[in-house]
């Protein structure tokens, strides 16, 4: 947010050296004032295209850290457990989503905590968002 504000100030002051420099009174008693404004408007909207582009530009899609899998020894089924663990369902939630009984749910988050060496839920996602396992 700092660096889009900072951005900002510096894009707005460039503006104001540009509109200096160019000596705006004079333009503006050479030009009729609807060619002023209408570059003014013009000089805005294109900022405006350019800042909703910068805003809604396409994120890369998540990539998981696959040596980090494959370092823990995380298995597919613990992974999709932890996914799962991540979105806040409960055990029969996942359970449900999975086709598994609750037990075997318990028994894949107690092997994750376990690798990743936690005892919570919210360490667990914590952690596997920092390793880049979790988006």
């Amino acid at each position: 947010m700092i660096r889009l504000i900072l951005l900002w100030a510096l894009v707005l002051a460039g503006g104001a050296f540009a509109l200096q420099w160019l000596q705006y009174r004079a333009l503006t008693h050479a030009l009729p004032l609807q060619i002023y404004v209408a570059l003014v408007g013009a000089a805005f909207a294109a900022g405006g295209v350019w800042v909703g582009w910068k805003l809604n530009a396409r994120k890369t899609a998540f990539e998981p850290n696959t040596a980090a899998v494959a370092s823990l020894g995380l298995t597919r089924q613990e992974v999709k457990v932890l996914k799962q663990l991540a979105a806040g369902q409960s055990n029969k939630e996942i359970a449900r989503t999975l086709g598994v009984s609750p037990d075997t749910v318990k028994t894949h988050a107690a092997n994750l905590f376990s690798k990743l060496e936690v005892s919570r839920r919210t360490q667990a996602v914590r952690k596997a968002r920092d390793l880049h396992l979790l988006p």
